[in-house]
């Protein structure tokens, strides 16, 4: 098999994370909501646990995370969930950017059609939007301000401190898309004035199908978010249904190793993105976007003079890579996010995404750069 270098679609199971998700699905299988028996009591404490271990990567309460399936329903929740509050208060203005997820984007498309006004700035040439631009777009009537936390496509971090600073004194909503970010890059998120944050959990080595989305109290006040889904009144009557425990369990191992092991997982990553850097500039790669703010388990870069839809069918028996989100790839168009940082069509066709982590295999890179070098012969 060809070594696994596309974490940021998904990430590999951890083994702890496996054995304790293997556990809930054998033996303590109990519904949450059954208050008669021990099965449904254990299973209720194993929840709440979950909560508290996702509660201390971000250090809110465990009262302010809500379950869901990963971050495209959190996604989904944050901001259309705030419909109702925009129109009852006349604050019908969004800030965003042009480089978010899919899963922002059309959300957001969704509230425009219905009378809201999105304004969306396009990153700097390094890959980040400017703190200054988001000031800038301010308005009385903003009621959201979404920006992701880390970049999917280029690993570019997003100045969420400083965003967070200037909206110190404006009422509006700061929600972070962190499915890219949460458990790899921790202070960004522990930001007290950062209400809303998604999480993925198959981007943090738990399975697919479970994340969550965090709900920050602003002094007792929590925001005002409608449910997308009735029925059952479990997540605080924000997402009803039946509670996945295995999954909550899963995420929540996730979430504490991830804290634990943040530092010794980076210095990991470190390592495998300096000898890619240094395989890819002998055969003239490009970087995509500033390398000294993008995270270590990431490196887009493009090949000049070569597609990389022909560049990946080369490697595909040595490295399993893509060229943009793995939501969009299967109908392949240019990358909005690389387009929208103003590069050049040619930088745009060549560029590759290569992610990885803690658990990947030794890469042989001399291998990777003699192959794509072999395609110019």
């Amino acid at each position: 098999m060809p070594v696994y270098l596309d974490c940021n679609a998904t990430t590999p199971v951890d083994p702890e994370v496996e054995k304790v998700f293997l556990h809930f699905v054998r033996e303590e299988f109990g519904n949450a909501g059954s208050r008669t028996h021990e099965y449904g009591t254990r299973a209720k404490q194993a929840v709440q646990r979950a909560r508290d271990q996702v509660a201390a990567v971000v250090k809110c309460q465990r009262e302010e995370v809500i379950f869901t399936s990963g971050a495209t329903e959190s996604n989904n929740l944050a901001l259309l969930g705030l419909r109702e509050q925009g129109e009852k208060s006349g604050r019908k203005h969004i800030v965003t950017t042009a480089i978010e997820h899919k899963a922002v984007l059309e959300p957001l498309e969704h509230l425009a059609e219905r009378g809201f006004t999105v304004t969306i700035l396009k990153p700097e040439s390094d890959g980040a939007v400017s703190a200054a631009a988001v000031a800038g777009a301010l308005r009385p009537d903003t009621l959201l301000v979404s920006v992701m936390h880390v970049n999917n496509e280029t690993g570019v971090i997003q100045p969420i401190e400083e965003i967070a600073k200037l909206l110190a004194n404006h009422e509006a909503f700061f929600h972070v898309d962190a499915a890219q970010g949460f458990g790899k890059r921790i202070k960004e998120l522990q930001n007290r004035r950062v209400d809303l944050i998604s999480i993925s959990g198959h981007k943090i080595y738990a399975p697919k199908g479970i994340g969550s989305l965090v709900v920050r109290r602003r002094g007792y006040e929590r925001p005002p978010l409608t449910p997308l889904v009735f029925g059952g009144g479990q997540e605080r009557g924000l997402r009803p249904g039946t509670l996945p425990v295995a999954l909550i369990v899963a995420l929540g191992k996730a979430a504490e190793l991830a804290l634990r092991e943040s530092e010794k997982r980076n210095a990991r990553c470190a390592v495998i993105k300096k000898e890619a850097i240094t395989a890819f500039a002998k055969i003239g790669g490009v970087p995509t976007g500033n390398q000294a703010i993008s995270v270590t388990s990431t490196l887009n870069v493009a090949i000049p003079g070569l597609d990389s839809e022909a560049v990946m069918l080369a490697l595909k028996d040595l490295v399993a890579i893509s060229n943009g989100s793995a939501c969009t790839s299967q109908n392949y168009t240019a990358s909005h996010v690389l387009t929208a940082m103003g590069l050049s069509e040619d930088h745009v066709k060549g560029a590759l995404r290569f992610s990885w982590c803690h658990l990947t295999a030794a890469v042989d890179w001399d291998a990777v750069v003699a192959a794509i070098g072999s395609m110019r012969a």
